[in-house]
C-alpha cells in the first residue's frame, strides 16, 4: 500500500485511531457527575436557607412544615424543567449516542436528587430540630453547658461546644438575620450595588459583555478540532498537529470497500470504477492490474482469464504481493469468484480541509445508494465529521427551542407573567453570553459543548426563577426595596451553590483530557455569567424597569385611610370606651 502511494505521487497519510463513541460517553459521565452534584447542592442549600429563616422558639414540626412551604414548591418547578428538557434529550428523537447517555443519567440523577431532598434530608432537619429545641448539641449529640460553665473553659472548648446562637437570639423573628453572608448582603452589598452611583458603571457593563457576546456568536467555529477530542499527552495530538501543518492539503485516505461479487473484467463496470473514483488520487489493485495487462499486451476479458491472471502472475509478483489483503476470493467448485475488494481514494483539498472532507463525504455517501455497485466509503475520522456536519446548527437550535419549552412551561405553571419576561430575557442573555465567550475562548462547537450549552439554560433558569419571582410578587413601596429583599431571602443560597459548583470544577483541571478541559471553560463561563446576572446586571435593571410598585403604594395608603375612618367611626360611637378602638 505504501509503494502503491508513492508511485502515485501522494504522500501517505496515517489513519489516526478510531475514537469509539465511549470516550463521548466517558466524559458525558464526569459532566453528568459534576452537574449532579450542582443540582443536588442547589436543593440542599435552598431547603437549609428556608430552615433557617424560621424562628427557633417554633416547635420543630412547624419549623419544618414552612421550610418545606418555602423552598419546595420552586425546587420541585425548576426540577421539573430539568427532568423535561433533559428527557427530550434522553428520547430517542436524540441522534448522537453521547448526548443520549448524559441526558439518561441527568434524569435519574434529578429523580435521586429530589427524592433525598424531599425525604432523607427533610429527616435530617427534623432530627436536628429535636437537637436544638433539647439543647443538644448538632455534631457530638450532647447537652450543651451552661454560658456560666463554658466561660470557665478554653476558647477551644467554647467554640467547639457553643451552639453558635445569642441565647437573646432565640426568641428573634429570623435568627438567620446573624449568618455572615447574610449579614453582607443586608448591610453592604444591597446598598452599594442600589447605589445611583453606581447604576451607571453597571450598565457599561452589560454593555460590554452583550457586545463581546455578540461578538463571539458571530464568530463561532464551524467545527470541531479533532485536537480537542485527545487526552493532552496522546502521540495522536502529535500526529494531529503534524498532519495539519504539514499534509493539510490531502483528505483523510478514504476507504472505498466494494461488497458484493462485480465483473471487474467487464468494460461497463470498469467505466463506471473510474467514474467513482475521478477526481481522487486512488491506490486501488483495480488500476494496477489493468495497466498491468496493458503493459503485457494481455486479454482478460471473460471471467476465468482474469481471475485466473490475477492469482496465478499479477499477486505472485513482489511489487504487487500487498494487493493480495485488498481482495477476497471465494471457490465454488472449480471456479473462483471475487466476492469483495477494496481500494483507497485520497483526495486534493484546499486549506480548509475539514469543510472540504466533509463535502467530499456528503457526495460519495449518496453514490452508494444510486450507482449500480454497491460499495460503502469509511475513514475513523467521518465520526467526526458526522458529528461536525450537525455541530453548528445544533446547539442554537436545541437553546432556541430550550428557551421556547421554558416560556410555555412557566407560562402555565408560575403566576407573574412579567416573572416570566424577566426569566426568559435572563435566560436568553446568559446563555448567549456563554455561547458567545466560549467562541473567544477557543472553544469549538463539540459535543461536550453542546451539552453544557443544555445544562445552561437549566442552570440559569434554577439561579434566577427565586430571586426574579420574589421580586415581582413583592408589595414594597419601591423596586429598590423588593430587590434587596429579593437578594437578602435568596442571596445566600445563590452564592452558596454557585461558590460549591465552581471549586467541583478545580479537579477538571488537573485531568489531562483537552475535552475536559473544554467541560472546565463551559462551566466556568455558565457558573460566572449566571453568577454575573443574579448578583450584578438583574438587582440594577430590575430598579427602573417594570413591574412597578407604585400601586402597591397606593392600595396600602387606601386601606391606611378605611382604617382611619373606621376608628374614627368607632370612637365616636363608643365615646366612654376607648380601648375599643
Amino acid at each position: 500500500m505504501e509503494r502503491g502511494m508513492k508511485n502515485q505521487g501522494v504522500p501517505f497519510l496515517v489513519t489516526p485511531p478510531c475514537f469509539s463513541n465511549n470516550a463521548f460517553n466517558l466524559h458525558s459521565l464526569e459532566e453528568n457527575v459534576v452537574t449532579r452534584i450542582c443540582h443536588g447542592t442547589k436543593g440542599v442549600f435552598e431547603l437549609l436557607s428556608g430552615w433557617r429563616r424560621t424562628r427557633e422558639n417554633l416547635p420543630f414540626k412547624d419549623r419544618v412544615a414552612d421550610a418545606y412551604s418555602d423552598v419546595m414548591v420552586s425546587y420541585t418547578m425548576t426540577s421539573s424543567l430539568y427532568f423535561i428538557a433533559f428527557g427530550m434529550g434522553a428520547s430517542p428523537f436524540t441522534n448522537i449516542e453521547a448526548v443520549k447517555v448524559f441526558c439518561q443519567n441527568m434524569c435519574v440523577s434529578i429523580l435521586l436528587n429530589y427524592f433525598y431532598i424531599f425525604s432523607f434530608f427533610g429527616s435530617c432537619l427534623v432530627f436536628a430540630g429535636q437537637l436544638e429545641q433539647n439543647r443538644y448539641h448538632s455534631i457530638f449529640c450532647c447537652k450543651i453547658p451552661s454560658a456560666e460553665y463554658l466561660d470557665r473553659k478554653p476558647v477551644w472548648f467554647q467554640t467547639m461546644m457553643n451552639d453558635g446562637h445569642q441565647h437573646t437570639s432565640h426568641h428573634e423573628t429570623n435568627p438567620y438575620q446573624h449568618h455572615f453572608i447574610q449579614h453582607f448582603l443586608r448591610e453592604h452589598y444591597n446598598e452599594w450595588i442600589t447605589n445611583i452611583y453606581v447604576k451607571p458603571f453597571v450598565v457599561i457593563l452589560y454593555l460590554i459583555y452583550a457586545s463581546f457576546s455578540f461578538m463571539g456568536c458571530l464568530q463561532i467555529n464551524d467545527g470541531a478540532n479533532i485536537i480537542n477530542l485527545l487526552a493532552s499527552e496522546s502521540p495522536s495530538v502529535s500526529y494531529a498537529l503534524i498532519q495539519q501543518k504539514y499534509f493539510s492539503n490531502y483528505s483523510p485516505v478514504i476507504g472505498f470497500y466494494i461488497y458484493e461479487p462485480l465483473e471487474y473484467w467487464n468494460g461497463t463496470v470498469q467505466e463506471d470504477l473510474k467514474t467513482l473514483s475521478q477526481g481522487f488520487n486512488t491506490v486501488s489493485w483495480i488500476e494496477q492490474y489493468y495497466q498491468y495487462l496493458r503493459v503485457g499486451n494481455i486479454s482478460a476479458t471473460n471471467k476465468s482469464d482474469f481471475i485466473s491472471i490475477l492469482q496465478s502472475s499479477f499477486l505472485k509478483k513482489p511489487e504487487f504481493q500487498h494487493f493480495k489483503n485488498d481482495i477476497i476470493f471465494s471457490k465454488a467448485g472449480d471456479e473462483n469468484n471475487i466476492i469483495a475488494s477494496r481500494l483507497y481514494l485520497v483526495a486534493r483539498t484546499s486549506e480548509n480541509t475539514q469543510r472540504e472532507a466533509v463535502e467530499l463525504l456528503e457526495k460519495l455517501r449518496p453514490l452508494s445508494l444510486i450507482q449500480s455497485i454497491k460499495f460503502i466509503v469509511f475513514n475513523p475520522t467521518f465520526v467526526f465529521m458526522d458529528h461536525y456536519g450537525l455541530s453548528v446548527t445544533m446547539p442554537v437550535l436545541i437553546s432556541g427551542f430550550g428557551i421556547l419549552l421554558v416560556l410555555i412551561l412557566t407560562f402555565f405553571l408560575v403566576i407573574h407573567p412579567l416573572g416570566n419576561f424577566w426569566l426568559i430575557l435572563s435566560v436568553t442573555s446568559i446563555e448567549l453570553g456563554v455561547l458567545g465567550l466560549m467562541t473567544l475562548w477557543n472553544v469549538d462547537m463539540d459535543c461536550i459543548s453542546i451539552l453544557c450549552l443544555i445544562y445552561t439554560l437549566n442552570f440559569a433558569i434554577d439561579h434566577c426563577a427565586p430571586l426574579l419571582y420574589t421580586f415581582v410578587l413583592a408589595t414594597e413601596h419601591t423596586r429598590t426595596q423588593c430587590i434587596k429583599n429579593s437578594l437578602q431571602e435568596h442571596g445566600t443560597a445563590i452564592l452558596q451553590n454557585v461558590s460549591s459548583f465552581l471549586i467541583g470544577l478545580v479537579p477538571l483541571l488537573f485531568v489531562p483530557s483537552n475535552l475536559t478541559f473544554t467541560l472546565f471553560k463551559c462551566l466556568l463561563l455558565a457558573g460566572s455569567c449566571t453568577l454575573l446576572h443574579c448578583f450584578v446586571i438583574l438587582p440594577v435593571f430590575l430598579t427602573f424597569f417594570p413591574p412597578s410598585k407604585k400601586h402597591h403604594k397606593k392600595k396600602k395608603r387606601a386601606k391606611r385611610k378605611e382604617r382611619e375612618e373606621i376608628e374614627c367611626i368607632e370612637i365616636q360611637e363608643n365615646p366612654d370606651h376607648v380601648t375599643a378602638v
